[in-house]
């Protein structure tokens, strides 16, 4: 089969044109692995005297302060999430993610490594359809007024601000001191909590 000067000339731009989307995705891949080039930084970590215990007991201070929800608080982890609606039909939610590493076992020093996912969820209705009997034509599916909403994630990326994190490390840093003097949750003063109490002994009169 020949193609006609004029089709051949749309048949080359289409190819150019697809050839050129091809290339671009590729080199947007390249480009995500490009910015990973794990550099030395202190953006996302720091390092604080005292041991790791304390170090996460003033993160999750930290967090609290600010209005974030606790989803798991450990000894050498913490994990909390803040939720955001700039719009009516936009949700967003900040997940914050710490880890305590001692740096050595005399060192008494820990470096406390922090990372923040910003979520985006966007709106998204569904209009729900009934069928209805119309005698000989049969059923006809037709769309009713009511409706389910539901949030539907569509952007998810990892907050790269240092201005960020260092606003979390002051706060961190401004709680360290009550952390490090806070009783462990766990124990009590006087023996075992998990222990029952003795009966009452009684006085012979």
């Amino acid at each position: 089969m020949v193609l006609s000067r004029k089709k051949f000339h749309v048949v080359s731009t289409l190819c150019a044109a697809s050839a050129m989307l091809l290339a671009g995705c590729t080199l947007l891949r390249e480009d995500n692995y490009q910015q990973e080039e794990f550099t030395s930084t202190n953006m996302y970590s720091r390092s604080f005297p005292g041991p790791a215990k304390a170090s996460c007991e003033a993160a999750r201070r930290a967090l609290l302060s600010q209005g974030y929800i606790i989803d798991e608080a450990k000894a050498s982890s913490v994990k909390g999430r803040k939720n955001f609606q700039p719009a009516n039909d936009v949700h967003m939610q900040i997940e914050f993610n710490v880890a305590c590493a001692e740096n050595s076992k005399d060192s008494n020093s820990t470096t406390v490594f922090a990372s923040a996912v910003n979520d985006r969820y966007s709106l998204r209705k569904s209009t729900n359809s009934a069928s209805v009997g119309v005698g000989a034509l049969g059923s006809l599916s037709l769309p009713f007024g009511s409706s389910d909403d539901a949030l539907v994630k569509v952007a998810s990326e990892t907050i790269a601000a240092k201005k960020f994190y260092e606003g979390f490390f002051e706060q961190l840093e401004g709680y360290l001191d009550t952390a490090m003097d806070a009783p462990d949750s766990n124990e009590q003063k006087g023996g075992n909590p998990n222990k029952e109490p003795l009966p009452a002994t009684a006085h012979a009169q």
